[in-house]
């Protein structure tokens, strides 16, 4: 049988009271001042993974430390603990440990944890970005929003993540915007696209300017709070929300019944799966950097695929044809938590249609 592990972590400290009830009444900065003393763990066996061609077993491993604490604390104190989690792995028996959440970008995005263990590592960057750019292309058709003629916008471009779906968006795409903080990271990213694909990227650090004109919005900054709020965005907008924690505030849910907001990389993990934990999806989905790991084991890759702040398209391509061969779909479009209904798709479209004329009325 061939096993894997994958490293989850609390994004708050509300995400560590809710599993341990006790604590629910305590303030945050009690319970960060706990769970950093707390050794890595099993949270749960996850069985049942059976492709067409093979099967695979493994575990959730928890990394006691909030996404604020692995930003704020000592790197080195951080890395000790996801090498600890990863130390974990080898003495359950995986042969490939996948990192999750914000374990995967702290330091050198997996490269000095793979140097310290025994087994193989990756990131699951690759498959996560064939799901973002999946689901938006599925969701820009049903808005009526042609790619090749749409304002596009990447958030977090200088990220591997943001890089590499720039660098794949560039080849189906006229108009399209990199926003970071690092304007001297994207303008070498900006020429990179440039001479590759022949198309001139605008570039820019001011997020909200960017935003304003966005007909596709591609979020995937490394921002410990949300950045996108409903005041940001223009009707009829679809906003692919890539980034743990969210980029996208839950106002814009509430506010905004006019743009449509999915999240990126939710896939269909094939045979009876157990995750033996609830992380608020249906039974059988996973968030794609988890099924990357699982994809990898299936095939018998075991090997360090998708590390460091470079990611290839070459590695979305591949990683997109494995999971094809052993059964990983897109989950549908869901939207903060939820499965969106082609009901509900349709009100957003209708609104935004009515948000456009008004406008357009009063200009």
């Amino acid at each position: 049988m061939d096993s894997f592990a994958f490293v989850v972590h609390p994004l708050t400290a509300k995400d560590f009271s809710r599993k341990v009830s006790f604590t629910k009444s305590w303030p945050d900065h009690i319970i960060e001042n706990i769970i950093k003393y707390i050794p890595p763990f099993k949270v749960s066996e996850i069985t049942g993974i059976q492709s067409p061609s093979a099967k695979a077993d493994g575990w959730f491993l928890g990394c006691p430390l909030t996404a604020r604490q692995m930003v704020e604390l000592p790197e080195g104190y951080v890395m000790k603990k996801i090498i600890k989690t990863g130390r974990l792995a080898e003495k359950l028996g995986a042969k490939i440990v996948g990192l999750g959440a914000f374990t995967s970008i702290i330091g050198d995005a997996g490269i000095t944890v793979a140097k310290n263990l025994g087994i193989a590592v990756t990131t699951g960057n690759s498959y996560t970005v064939a799901t973002a750019l999946e689901g938006t292309r599925q969701a820009a058709k049903i808005m009526g929003i042609e790619l090749d003629k749409a304002n596009v916008v990447v958030l977090g471009g200088t990220g591997s993540i943001g890089a590499a779906c720039a660098q794949i968006l560039a080849k189906e795409v006229r108009y399209l915007t990199l926003a970071a903080r690092s304007e001297t990271k994207l303008e070498r990213l900006a020429e990179q696209i440039l001479r590759i694909s022949g198309l001139a990227v605008r570039v820019t650090s001011n997020i909200k300017t960017a935003l304003k004109n966005a007909d596709v919005v591609i979020a995937v900054t490394s921002a410990v709070d949300s950045i996108i709020e409903p005041e940001d965005l223009k009707p009829g907008a679809v906003v692919c929300d890539v980034a743990r924690p969210r980029n996208v505030s839950r106002q814009v849910a509430k506010m905004r019944s006019d743009v449509l907001v999915i999240e990126g990389g939710v896939v269909e993990v094939p045979g009876d799966v157990n995750f033996g934990l609830n992380f608020g999806f249906p039974a059988g989905t996973a968030y794609a950097c988890m099924a990357e790991t699982m994809i990898l084991a299936l095939e018998q890759r075991y090997e360090n695929f998708t590390l460091g702040r470079e990611l290839t398209v070459r590695q979305v391509e591949t990683i997109e044809k494995l999971a094809k061969k052993h059964g990983f779909k897109l989950a549908g479009l869901r939207s903060f938590e939820r499965a969106l209904t082609a009901e509900e798709i349709k009100k957003i479209k209708i609104n935004a249609a009515a948000q456009i004329q008004t406008k357009r009325g009063i200009g």
